[in-house]
């Protein structure tokens, strides 16, 4: 029996509808809004419904998040994480610390769930634990890619995960004419992960693009 072909018209419906098969609850909404007003755009509802799938597939129990953002991901993890988890997130922005941190409050994650470590990832990320995350969940300076890749693999125990977003980069790491450094850094982390034996990748198709993977 043939398959009926999808035609590039109904691409951005099923976009939309891969999207919205799980919507944000009000607190989820109001951090998006907040995310919005910050300028640090988050996670999209199906990418935040995959971090929450992963976290709990891994039982995650310590998870590094780079980029706290306004607490849309943060949440995400924290839902799938076992009842005693604690989720260190790092972030160079107050502002959006803030807004996490109150986004947390608002869900009923108290503060001993959450240590927010406010600075640039590459210097705090030396500090942390080798072996010592279940999860890493990356989304801050796409430059810095590559750097996170070797930080977030040394973080992982054998089992956990790590993720990166935004690796299609609105379509622009599939063309070959744009070179700019971020999106040569989303190509080269990419290829990293892939060539990585240490790992088991994974390309999601979920908003702008989901990179995860598996340590051996």
């Amino acid at each position: 029996m043939t398959t009926p072909s999808v035609e590039p018209e109904d691409l951005a419906g099923l976009r939309d509808h891969i999207e919205g098969y799980q919507s944000d609850d009000d607190v989820l909404a109001a951090a998006r809004a907040r995310g919005h007003q910050l300028g640090c755009v988050p996670i999209g509802s199906a990418g935040g419904a995959t971090l929450r799938f992963l976290a709990t597939a891994v039982r995650a129990k310590s998870v590094v998040e780079i980029g706290t953002g306004a607490g849309v991901s943060g949440l995400n993890l924290l839902r799938g994480m076992a009842p005693e988890g604690v989720l260190t997130s790092i972030d160079v922005e107050p502002e959006n610390q803030a807004a996490a941190k109150r986004a947390f409050l608002e869900a009923g994650f108290g503060p001993g769930r959450t240590r927010l470590i406010m600075g640039r990832a590459l210097d705090v990320l030396p500090r942390l634990t080798d072996g010592g995350y279940d999860l890493v969940f990356v989304d801050a300076a796409k430059a810095e890619y590559p750097k996170y890749h070797e930080h977030g693999v040394r973080l992982l125990r054998p089992g956990g995960v790590i993720a990166f977003d935004n690796v299609l980069w609105h379509g622009r790491v599939i063309n070959p004419a744009i070179r700019d450094a971020e999106t040569l850094a989303i190509r080269e982390v990419s290829r990293a992960v892939r060539d990585d034996e240490r790992l088991v990748p994974a390309l999601l198709g979920v908003g702008d693009g989901l990179l995860v993977a598996a340590k051996l």
